[in-house]
């Protein structure tokens, strides 16, 4: 008899064991997603202010988040997390576990919309801030205020805002707004885009890039207006360098620039062709007029006319004019002379 009882029992133990393992099994298996491959498929799920784990769950199961709700309130309570949940809105997916979808829940990691925008290279303060207000992402006037006398806070979190010192400078952030593409929450101000563009720049601008700086005894600023003009006169990437070659080979010699670009910043349009009328406007920016670089950049740079400028191209030319022959190249000239020759050369290509 007793044997037939601990035989009984034994039974019974196996099968409240094996029971244990099926649910234990199934349990953990409810905690993983519902949909591991639905990894691109998310939605916003809104959890109302003021609910309990029983409501969270029933929204969830309902929108098919989780495979079920109960497991849901024992994970809960098991962790004892039900009072941790902060109220908004969550982008979700099927492709979440039970485990992540608490935790943002828990973290109040809510969705915020976003926006993307894009800044051409070689872009002016001004055509930044019209592509922005066209797009519907900032006024145009406040944008260029800001630009113009950015708040102290601005140019004490970037050090190297406090070098320029040039009252002739149109827009203090000339060429500092760097071009990129750009994702935004849909709320942000015309300050909070500004506050991105400038970190991209400082982050653009690594710690290589200032030792080389250091090392051609500049500043940023000169780069940067040295990368604006070789951004707006160069069409071709590999005659970057050698444009900016170029630039420094008449700097050191303390010829004039006459760069066509900086007559066109002066216009605010781009004229294929100057008139002498052009080239005769009283500015600082005009270099067929005034010595050395123009007070500040003229145009956004990127990745490219910025290596340009800290690594110019060793030649001796000292003249540069369009092929106008399709390719978007110059001519490179040595002499006065040279020049002159391969203007006659492009005129003929235009015919």
């Amino acid at each position: 008899m007793f044997k037939r009882f601990v035989a009984i029992v034994a039974l019974l133990l196996v099968i409240f064991l094996g029971a244990a393992a099926v649910l234990n099994y199934l349990y953990n298996n409810m905690l993983e997603p519902v949909d591991p491959s639905a990894v691109e498929e998310y939605e916003v799920v809104e959890v109302p202010s003021g609910a309990n784990a029983e409501t969270i769950a029933g929204i969830l199961e309902e929108e098919n988040l989780i495979h079920n709700q109960l497991v849901f309130r024992i994970f809960v309570r098991r962790y004892n997390l039900g009072g941790s949940f902060i109220a908004g809105e969550y982008l979700l997916s099927p492709s979440m576990s039970l485990n992540e979808i608490v935790s943002k829940i828990q973290s109040g990691d809510v969705h915020a919309e976003t926006v993307w925008f894009t800044i051409p290279e070689g872009y002016t303060v001004e055509q930044i801030a019209a592509r922005l207000e066209n797009e519907g992402l900032a006024e145009s006037e406040k944008f260029l205020d800001l630009a113009g006398n950015p708040p102290e806070g601005m140019r004490e979190n970037f050090p190297f805002l406090m070098e320029i010192d040039n009252p002739d400078i149109r827009y203090l952030l000339e060429g500092y707004l760097f071009p990129d593409t750009y994702e935004i929450y849909a709320d942000a101000g015309e300050e909070d885009i500004i506050w991105i563009m400038l970190g991209r720049l400082d982050n653009t601008v690594d710690e290589d890039k200032w030792l080389r700086i250091e090392e051609l005894d500049t500043t940023l600023h000169e780069i940067l207006t040295i990368a604006s003009l070789v951004e707006r006169e160069g069409r071709v990437d590999h005659e970057r360098s050698r444009i900016a070659g170029v630039i420094y080979n008449r700097l050191a010699i303390g010829q004039r620039l006459q760069i066509d670009a900086t007559i066109q910043y002066i216009l605010g349009e781009t004229k294929e062709f100057l008139t002498f009328a052009d080239l005769e406007i009283p500015s600082p920016y005009n270099t067929y007029q005034n010595d050395g670089l123009p007070p500040g950049p003229i145009a956004a740079s990127g990745v490219l006319s910025i290596e340009a400028a800290l690594y110019p191209e060793d030649t001796d030319y000292y003249f540069y004019n369009y092929k106008y022959d399709g390719t978007g190249e110059h001519y490179f000239s040595h002499t006065y002379e040279e020049h002159l020759r391969n203007v006659r050369e492009a005129e003929e290509n235009l015919q």
